[in-house]
């Protein structure tokens, strides 16, 4: 005679059959991890908003404001490589509340000096913002990884596509506190306690740390310094590089490109940016359809293909339309590389900590040292043509795609 099976345990088939979690459990994650995702966005972009409210009171010229925006880079690229380590020791939960709150006092204390018109206030606040958002980032990715798995398919583009939501909304309030010409710590002090109440309200739902099966089972836990050898490890940061970089300079050139490549407003330049944006989220809301039917290794480079044709003909293009029309292609093919290369890093949820913690470095980096360089270049060449030489990591992380195939420990097994 058999046993009786416990009611409250997921059965076979089910979500969470695999790693021991009740549908409940699951689904409760999916919406915590979705909403953290957006509440990193949207602090993220309260601040960008307001960078010309933080120019105007520094009296700052471009180059001192660049300076100023590597400085908290910096701070990220930092923390980073040890975000692997923090969360084997806190797990994800207490490392997304510590450095969500590093974040948020960051961006207050900035704001405290934007008021004071203090520089070195604003320099150092931002340290501590880029460190508390690297880790946050790092660690909600991990988290992200194991509902994944436990869910038991990809959902990790639909995650970043929360975050893209995220800024949309967040430059949006910016964009209102600006018209009512509200004191950047009047703005920022309201929403930001706000957000993080409610990351401390979903932060419960996240999936109990004892069946995560990574940082806990210190007989399995590799050191966060071999993952730095890994060659697939490695590859896969390549691939999301070559995203981070595809995706950053849009961010920080596109607008400027359409302006000046076919003189014309800045409104234009604007929503020319926002045509990017739109592209980049809508394929991340289709992505885990195509990641479930076709396989990352396939849509990996279907996408960075569109990235290619997009960056070549928004660069060459003699008509704005047709440039349009090549920056919907660049920003569908920017999407995916960056949340399938955090899958593809957390397949073996034991590893998961110390690989996310190398990926999301080695992809961070384009965002500090590709747009710097593409200004040098567009100094030369001008903006669009300065954005073709993205082309050439894009190239490189197609030919390495075939890194992110899937470990057998992997959603949905090796395809």
């Amino acid at each position: 005679m058999s046993a009786p099976l416990d009611a409250t345990a997921p059965r076979p088939g089910t979500v969470g059959a695999m790693t021991g979690h009740t549908p409940e459990q699951v689904r409760r994650a999916v919406a915590a991890v979705m909403v953290t995702f957006a509440l990193n966005g949207f602090a993220f972009a309260g601040w960008a908003a307001r960078l010309p409210r933080v120019r105007d009171a520094l009296d700052l010229r471009p180059e001192a404001l660049g300076f100023l925006l590597i400085v908290g880079a910096a701070g990220a690229l930092v923390a980073m490589p040890m975000s692997g380590l923090v969360v084997e020791r806190l797990g994800t939960r207490r490392t997304i509340l510590t450095f969500a709150a590093v974040n948020g006092i960051g961006l207050l204390l900035a704001s405290v000096g934007v008021g004071l018109g203090q520089i070195w206030l604003v320099g150092a606040a931002l340290v501590a913002v880029g460190m508390g958002t690297g880790v946050w980032d790092a660690a909600m990715n991990i988290e992200g990884a194991a509902v994944e798995q436990a869910l038991g398919k990809a959902i990790m583009p639909r995650f970043h596509a929360g975050f893209s939501l995220g800024t949309m909304i967040g430059a949006a309030v910016g964009a209102l506190a600006a018209h009512l010409d509200s004191p950047l710590l009047v703005h920022l002090g309201i929403v930001l306690p706000a957000g993080y109440l409610a990351l401390l309200v979903v932060a419960r739902w996240f999936l109990p740390v004892d069946l995560h099966g990574t940082a806990h089972d210190e007989t399995a836990s590799a050191p966060v310094a071999r993952a730095w050898t890994e060659s697939r490890t490695l590859l896969i940061g390549l691939v999301v590089l070559a995203a981070a970089l595809t995706e950053g300079a849009a961010n920080d050139w596109v607008s400027l490109a359409v302006v000046d490549g076919f003189d014309t407003s800045p409104a234009t330049g604007a929503l020319g940016f926002a045509v990017f944006v739109t592209a980049m989220t809508a394929m991340r809301l289709l992505g885990t359809g195509l990641l479930d039917r076709y396989g990352r290794v396939v849509v990996l480079r279907i996408v960075a293909a569109l990235s290619l044709v997009g960056l070549l003909v928004f660069g060459l293009a003699p008509w704005l339309w047709l440039a349009t029309f090549g920056v919907v292609l660049w920003g569908a093919g920017a999407a995916l590389g960056f949340p399938v290369g955090m899958s593809a890093a957390s397949d073996d949820p034991r590893r998961a900590p110390a690989r996310v913690a190398v990926v999301s470095t080695i992809g961070y980096s384009a965002f500090l040292a590709g747009p710097p360089l593409l200004g040098l270049l567009a100094g030369q060449v001008g903006y669009r043509h300065a954005l073709l030489a993205v082309g050439v990591p894009v190239v490189i992380g197609l030919f390495v795609t075939q890194a992110a195939k899937p470990l057998p420990t992997a959603v949905g097994g090796a395809r």
